[in-house]
């Protein structure tokens, strides 16, 4: 069958794009610090050198300004002249003057002098604006290092889901699993189905969610992750999966999103991690292989065998049937 759009792709990008936002596009001004993280690195990296270039720039163009109105530049090598600034001759001086009193370098070739009203208010001002442009831009960049984006790639999930019996009754299974040995803190588990329906009052909904059963009750959706674990969905009468069959899963048109949450053991920061199955993904009549085995002390994981299913005799029959 031909492969048609997802929700979620298999990797958890969604692929849903707002457009025609009008003015709701100064939303986005409105929480710029957000609108930054969120922006691609080679955009936060742009952003981060125009900044710091500019404010330079500007900065150092005031100090030369100022020595050029006061006529510092004509008599800056006067041994009896008392200048704005020490030994700023030029505008490269002036900028190595901005660059060393922001960063605190502190040479001491150059320096302020005491008879300069508006090159200490300058002075001042430059120090309340490179705090806040450090505080504003180094933040940033910190966050989005800190995102755990890429602690989600090593969750896994196989890549098909299965449809077999467990314990008596058909269950809708898939795998996690954690390839890291810091462990996921109060990790959890939730399974939407996204499926298009009509309402008996004829209104039509695209793209419905309807959550799935994976063990609210019983706290099965709570995960200790530690090693690869089968998530199982008990398909019953409660369960939007009541009348799937095996002949009936070859029309059917939905998907399944899986997300996984928990806390990064090492940061403490919030993780999710998505991934999704369409109808050509559920094999009705499989099991998964299993992936772990007693060695001379710890249990090994074989992770070669994660995705692996194998054939089991299940009734071709729905729950319902």
């Amino acid at each position: 069958r031909r492969e048609r759009q997802r929700f979620v792709d298999k990797n958890g990008r969604c692929n849903v794009q707002h457009g025609n936002l009008g003015g709701e596009t100064s939303r986005y001004l409105s929480d710029l610090f957000t609108t930054l993280v969120d922006l691609k690195w080679r955009w936060n990296l742009l952003i981060f050198l125009l900044t710091y270039t500019v404010a330079w720039l500007v900065m150092a163009s005031m100090w030369w300004g100022i020595a050029y109105l006061r006529g510092d530049l004509q008599q800056a090598h006067d041994d009896t002249y008392s200048p704005c600034v020490a030994n700023v001759y030029n505008f490269p001086s002036a900028f190595l003057f901005f660059i060393e009193t922001e960063a605190t370098i502190g040479y001491g070739h150059r320096y302020i002098t005491e008879r300069c009203p508006e090159g200490i208010v300058l002075f001042l001002f430059q120090s309340l604006l490179g705090s806040v442009v450090d505080a504003f831009l180094i933040g940033c960049m910190f966050i989005k290092m800190s995102q755990p984006k890429k602690r989600a790639e090593t969750l896994m999930f196989s890549r098909a889901a299965v449809i077999s019996q467990r314990d008596g009754k058909l269950c809708l299974m898939f795998r996690v699993g954690n390839l890291r040995n810091s462990h996921m803190v109060s990790a959890q588990i939730r399974c939407k189905l996204i499926k298009s329906r009509q309402t008996p009052e004829g209104e039509f909904l695209p793209l419905d969610q309807c959550e799935l059963d994976v063990g609210f009750g019983t706290g099965a959706d709570q995960l200790f992750l530690v090693s690869p674990l089968t998530i199982c969905h008990e398909i019953n009468s409660e369960s939007p999966f009541f009348c799937l069959s095996q002949r009936s899963l070859r029309s059917e048109q939905f998907e399944i999103v899986v997300i996984l949450e928990g806390i990064v053991e090492t940061t403490g920061m919030t993780c999710q991690a998505r991934t999704s199955y369409t109808e050509d993904e559920v094999l009705w009549g499989h099991r998964f292989l299993p992936v772990m085995s007693l060695e001379d002390g710890f249990f090994r994981v074989d992770y070669s065998q994660f995705h692996a299913t194998f054939e089991v005799p299940t009734p071709p029959y729905s729950v319902k049937e």
